[in-house]
C-alpha cells in the first residue's frame, strides 16, 4: 500500500504517518510535509521523484501528473486500467491525506490582499481530492485531521478499511471541495475591482449566494405532519446561537419546536442580568428579569400564564433545584439554559418528555456577541432569497431623544428600555407593555397596530395585571394619534418609539395633552 500525504494543517499528521508506517504503507509526500517527516525518522519519497518532474512555478505545480492521478483514478477490478498503469510505470496510490491552502483563514484576515487570496485558491490539492474520491472503492481520502483517530483505530483492528468508510470519506471529500470552491465564489464575486487597488473593495452581498449547510438532523415533518423537514446548521456556527445546543433529554425537536427555540434563545442571551423568556408560536408571551433564574420565570410566567402553556422557555443563567420544581409545575415543550444543577436534573427525569437543553453562552456579554460575526438573517421566497444583515442593534440610554415636555423618571427609563428589547422580537405589528423588569401585555402580528395594542390589553386583563404606570414599545412609529391613546387609555404613563411618522408632531402634541412621557429610539425593529 502506498499514501500520498500532502497537507498546509499539519495537525495530527505526523502520528498519522507513523502509524501508516508502521503497517507496512509506503509514504509519499510533497514540500515541508515531506521535510518534517523525514525529520521525524519517518521514510519518506518526494512526489518529485515518484513524477520523475520537479515542482515548478513556486509550487503552483507539483502533482498534477499522470503518476499522481492514474495511481489514484485507476479502478483495480478493470484489467485495461492496471495494464495501463504497467505500460506506463505507474504505481498505486491506495491512501490520500490532504488538507487545502488555507483560503476562508487568508481572506478572513483584515488587509487581505487579492493577491494573497489568489495565491491561497490551491489547485493541485482539489484535484487530487477529487481523483480519489471519485475511486472511493479503492482509494481513502482524508481531508481534516478530525478523522485521522478513526481511521488509525480500524486500521489497527483490520489492517485495512471498509467500503463504508472509504464511502463515508469520499462523501466528507467532495463536502470540503463543495465548501472550498463555495468561498472562492463567494470571495471573489464580491470584489468591486478596481485597477491598482491592492486591497479591493467588497460587497457586503456577493453575486452569487453559495449557501454551506451541514445537516443536524431529520425531522419527523415540517410545521405540519405533511410535510418533510431537517435541521442544518452553519458550515461556521455562531458561539452560543441554537445549533450548538446540547440536548440532556426529553423527545426528539420538532420543526415548530426548533423555530421557537430559536426567537426564545435569540431574545434571553441579549440580557445582561437573569432573564426569561417564554416563547408560543414565535413570540415572546412572557419576558422578565429577576435576582435569579426563579424569580425572572416566576414573573414571566405572570404575563400570560394561557400562553405559557405548552410555551419555550429560555433562561440565560443555571437553573437550580428551586427553579426546575416551580417550572416542572406547568407543562413546558422546550426548556433552555446555559446550565443546570444536579438537583434541578433531577426534577426533570419524571418529566420524561421534556426537551431539556443546556447552550453554553460565549465569554463577552451580549453587546460582545455579535461583533466580528458578519452576521446574515436568510429567508427564502419563491425561487428565491432575502438576506439582510441581522438586527443586532442595541439602544443605548443615551440614543434615546425625549421629545416631550415631561422628562422619564429613572425607573421609567428602565422600563422603556426593558419594553424596547423586548419589542425587537415580538412580530409587527408590536406593542410591549412593561414595568418593573417584566411584560405585562403583549400584543403581536396584527395587520393594525390599534389591535396590537387592544390585545396586549386584553391579555393583562385575563392576566389580572393592573396596566397602570406601565411602559409601552412600539416596534414601529404610531402613524396617527389613535394608537397612543389605546396605550394611555389602558394604564401607560411613558412611551418608545422610533419617530419618523409624517404626523410625528400630532402623536407629540397627544402625548403632551395626556400627560405622558414619549421618547424616540431612532431605530425601527420590525419582525416578519
Amino acid at each position: 500500500m502506498r499514501a500520498l500525504i500532502s497537507v498546509s494543517d499539519k495537525t495530527g499528521i505526523v502520528e498519522l504517518a507513523q502509524t501508516l508506517h508502521g503497517l507496512g504503507v509506503s509514504l509519499i509526500s510533497t514540500g515541508g510535509t515531506a521535510k518534517l517527516l523525514a525529520e521525524k525518522g519517518l521514510p519518506v519519497t518526494e512526489v518529485a521523484e515518484v513524477t520523475n518532474f520537479p515542482e515548478m512555478l513556486d509550487g503552483r505545480v507539483k502533482t498534477l501528473h499522470p503518476k499522481v492521478h492514474g495511481g489514484l483514478l485507476a479502478r483495480r477490478d478493470v484489467p485495461e486500467h492496471m495494464a495501463a498503469l504497467k505500460t506506463h510505470g505507474i504505481d498505486t496510490i491506495d491512501i490520500l491525506i490532504v488538507n487545502l491552502y488555507p483560503f476562508e483563514a487568508t481572506v478572513a484576515k483584515p488587509g487581505c490582499t487579492l493577491e494573497d487570496a489568489i495565491e491561497n485558491i490551491d489547485i493541485g490539492g482539489p484535484a487530487m481530492v477529487r481523483s480519489a474520491a471519485k475511486n472511493w472503492k479503492d482509494v481513502a481520502v482524508l481531508t481534516d485531521a478530525a478523522q485521522y483517530p478513526a481511521v488509525i483505530d480500524e486500521l489497527k483492528v483490520s489492517g485495512k478499511l471498509s467500503d463504508k468508510t472509504r464511502f463515508a470519506l469520499s462523501v466528507a471529500a467532495f463536502n470540503r471541495i463543495s465548501q472550498y470552491d463555495g468561498a472562492i465564489s463567494d470571495y471573489l464575486s464580491s470584489i468591486q475591482f478596481e485597477e491598482g487597488a491592492s486591497v479591493p473593495k467588497r460587497s457586503e452581498y456577493p453575486g452569487q449566494a453559495n449557501g454551506r449547510f451541514v445537516k443536524l438532523q431529520d425531522l419527523r415533518y415540517g410545521e405540519n405532519p405533511h410535510q418533510t423537514a431537517a435541521f442544518y446548521r452553519d458550515l461556521y456556527p455562531a458561539p452560543g446561537s441554537l445549533v450548538t445546543a446540547k440536548q440532556l433529554q426529553g423527545k426528539e425537536l420538532s420543526y415548530n419546536n426548533i423555530a421557537d427555540a430559536d426567537a426564545a434563545w435569540e431574545c434571553v442571551k441579549s440580557f445582561d442580568v437573569p432573564a426569561c423568556v417564554i416563547v408560543k408560536h414565535a413570540n415572546p408571551c412572557g419576558v422578565a428579569v429577576g435576582k435569579d433564574a426563579l424569580e425572572a420565570y416566576s414573573k414571566a410566567f405572570q404575563t400570560d400564564p394561557t400562553s405559557a402553556f405548552g410555551g419555550i422557555i429560555a433562561l440565560n443563567r443555571v437553573l437550580d433545584g428551586a427553579g426546575a420544581q416551580s417550572i416542572s409545575k406547568q407543562f413546558v415543550e422546550v426548556l433552555m439554559a446555559p446550565g443546570y444543577t444536579p438537583e434541578a436534573l433531577e426534577v426533570f427525569k419524571a418529566k420524561a418528555n421534556v426537551r431539556v437543553l443546556e447552550i453554553a453562552l460565549p465569554p463577552g456579554g451580549p453587546s460582545a456577541w455579535d461583533k466580528g460575526l458578519n452576521l446574515t438573517d436568510i429567508k427564502r421566497v419563491g425561487s428565491g432569497l432575502l438576506m439582510q444583515s441581522a438586527d443586532n442593534h442595541v439602544l443605548q440610554r443615551a440614543d434615546l431623544k425625549v421629545v416631550t415636555k415631561l422628562q422619564p423618571t429613572e425607573q421609567q427609563l428602565e422600563d422603556l428600555l426593558f419594553a424596547w428589547k423586548v419589542a425587537k422580537f415580538v412580530k409587527s405589528n408590536a406593542i410591549v407593555f412593561c414595568k418593573d423588569g417584566m411584560t405585562m401585555g403583549v400584543g403581536a402580528g396584527q395587520m393594525s397596530r390599534l389591535d396590537s395594542a387592544r390585545i396586549a390589553s386584553i391579555k393583562a386583563g385575563h392576566a389580572n395585571l393592573s396596566l397602570q404606570g406601565t411602559a409601552v414599545a412600539s416596534d414601529a412609529f404610531f402613524p396617527f394619534r389613535d394608537g397612543l391613546d389605546v396605550v394611555v387609555d389602558a394604564g401607560a404613563t411613558c412611551v418608545i418609539q422610533p419617530g419618523g411618522s409624517m404626523r410625528d408632531q400630532e402623536v407629540i402634541d397627544a402625548a403632551d395633552e395626556r400627560g405622558v412621557v414619549m421618547v424616540y429610539s431612532g431605530v425601527r425593529h420590525f419582525r416578519h
